[in-house]
């Protein structure tokens, strides 16, 4: 009888079991790596300061936590993490500082609104021509807070930018026969506007216009125009020149004052001229 030979049969040896490494965890890093970046660009732009700020500090602390996995060995990116908290610390900086210059530059806007809504203020200059004695009276009314009054025929109103506005005494007019602003039975006067420029920047003096009132009612006087008077002032007076233009006004025959108010321009407060006919 023949037995079948069995092989005996060996089992192959199995490697020890070794877990599967845990993924890195990289996330932290790379988000603090783009908040950095958008929040350091954010801060060199002008008014984004409080954006750059928010991101920047969220960059901060995620950059941080990130470091933090790559020292327990949970994450592999520590120059993208080290970059991201340093881009979020750059950013927040750069929101300080524009958080500075934008507040800065809101204050000197508001101070130019401020000086343009009050104007610029004139100081009274009495007219060469005055006597010694009346200029002294003058003196003395202006010393007991009699600022408030109008000027006479010849004082100059001063500006604090050194613009200094003259108008002369009125003398009588005789319009021409195609003048525009004269009334039949009115009579008519004119007088002489000289700017100076007594500051260092050229002064634009298109918006110097006169305005008059004639009478103790205070009525309108037109102004009048012809081939010889009313064209105004035009073009830009440099530091230390003078401009002069004569300009007529259609008064009330009865009438025995004329007050004439003059602008130098928006941002100035207007000076008044009382003047006797």
């Amino acid at each position: 009888m023949s037995h079948s030979m069995q092989q005996p049969q060996y089992n192959a040896p199995q490697a020890p079991y070794t877990p599967a490494p845990a993924p890195a965890r990289n996330g932290l890093g790379t988000a603090a790596l783009v908040l950095g970046i958008i929040g350091t660009v954010s801060g060199l732009i002008p008014f984004f300061f409080w954006l750059a700020g928010i991101l920047g500090l969220i960059a901060l602390i995620l950059g941080l936590a990130g470091r933090g996995r790559v020292k327990r060995g949970e994450a592999g990116n520590k120059g993208v993490t080290t970059t991201g908290a340093v881009l979020g610390l750059v950013a927040m900086i750069l929101s300080v500082v524009g958080a500075v210059l934008t507040f800065k530059a809101v204050d000197d806007a508001v101070d130019e609104l401020n000086k343009a809504a009050t104007g610029t203020t004139a100081a009274k200059e009495p007219g060469d021509a005055k006597s010694d004695g009346a200029a002294k009276d003058e003196a003395k009314g202006d010393a007991k807070g009699d600022k408030g009054a109008g000027l006479a025929a010849g004082d100059s109103a001063v500006y604090d930018d050194g613009v200094k506005i003259t108008v002369s005494a009125p003398k009588a007019y005789k319009p021409s026969e195609f003048a525009v602003g004269h009334t039949e039975g009115n009579k008519a006067y004119e007088v002489t506007v000289v700017v100076e420029n007594g500051g260092s920047k050229k002064f634009d003096a298109t918006l110097v216009m006169p305005d008059a009132r004639a009478g103790k009612d205070g009525v309108p006087a037109e102004q009048i125009f012809d081939d010889k008077i009313g064209t105004g002032f035009s073009g830009t007076v440099l530091p230390g020149k003078k401009s002069t233009v004569r300009f007529a006004f259609d008064v009330p025959a009865a009438a025995k004052d004329l007050t004439v108010e003059v602008s130098p321009g928006f941002t100035y407060d207007a000076s008044q001229w009382e003047l006797k006919l």
